[in-house]
């Protein structure tokens, strides 16, 4: 799967149901392995006004990746 095939999905937390925003970007080591996701609101006005507009999410907080959604467990 390619990165701007996730950046197309909902991230959702399983805990709370509430809507995280979407991928927009990736940090990756020289290896190739990806260390966390960089996960911001969709909306512009919520990444302007919010105090922390950006979450990380490892590949172990990821459990589940669907057709539309990503969930993670944070």
């Amino acid at each position: 799967m390619r990165l701007s095939d996730l950046q197309l999905k909902m991230v959702i937390n399983v805990k709370n149901g509430k809507h995280l925003g979407v991928i927009v970007d990736a940090e990756v080591t020289t290896t190739g392995e990806i260390n966390y996701f960089v996960v911001a609101p969709r909306h512009f006005f919520k990444r302007l006004f919010k105090s922390d507009p950006e979450n990380n999410i490892t590949i172990e907080q990821i459990v589940k990746i669907g057709e539309d959604v990503i969930l993670v467990d944070l």
